[in-house]
């Protein structure tokens, strides 16, 4: 069962969502009122899934999401970011701090355990033309798509790496991956591990975010 800790300001929206994982069969191990308690009780028990608001006092949801991602590399750690909040800039910087997924509050209950799921399962939640749109519009490119493929540590990935790399930056599952280039969903996601491993990703999320900042990926392209 997969194991969470509820993080937010207001008691009522943590007992709601408390609820929501309890009824959807996820085992809600615990709750933090801000993020400097959030990042304690990560380092206590290590749940496999954090969700997580992002104004909240003491220390916010972004740069509480940046300690509990950033603590150890060989952390299991996700982060879940739910929140009001749906703006551009909130979206980028929580990706950028290494959240693995974005919902709003306004969610059904169904797809808020649906997103749990997902970020657990150490896939992005970013598949939604709404998203992309979002990481589109807010991360601009500093190099040219030629030249990029000559940066590093861009220039280690092989040419079919480099052509994950972009059906992952469009938000294509491993599935769909799969489709697109005539291999196997496993060979697809060993791929995406490699490129993970290649450019010191956390997740599918950073990869995304290093292939529009990069400009392998360009804007409106």
């Amino acid at each position: 069962m997969i194991r969470v800790l509820v993080v937010d300001d207001q008691p009522l929206v943590r007992q709601a969502v408390r609820d929501i994982l309890i009824d959807g069969g996820v085992e809600v191990i615990g709750e933090a009122a801000n993020g400097r308690d959030a990042v304690a009780q990560v380092r206590r028990s290590s749940p496999d899934v954090v969700v997580m608001d992002i104004r909240m006092p003491e220390l916010d949801g972004i740069a509480a999401t940046a300690q509990i991602t950033g603590s150890s590399p060989s952390s299991a750690t996700r982060v879940l970011i739910l929140t009001t909040f749906e703006e551009d800039d909130y979206v980028v910087a929580a990706l950028r701090a290494g959240a693995s997924g974005f919902v709003g509050k306004g969610a059904e209950p169904e797809e808020i355990v649906d997103a749990v799921r997902v970020v657990h399962r150490g896939d992005a939640l970013l598949s939604s033309a709404a998203t992309r749109s979002l990481i589109e519009r807010s991360v601009l490119p500093q190099l040219p798509r030629a030249e990029a493929w000559h940066d590093e540590p861009l220039r280690q990935l092989t040419d079919r790496e480099r052509e994950v790399l972009l059906l992952v930056a469009r938000g294509d599952s491993n599935q769909d991956i799969a489709e697109a280039l005539v291999i196997s969903p496993h060979t697809a996601k060993t791929h995406v591990n490699r490129i993970m491993s290649k450019l010191q990703a956390r997740d599918r999320a950073q990869l995304v975010i290093r292939a529009y900042e990069s400009g392998v990926v360009i804007p409106g392209a």
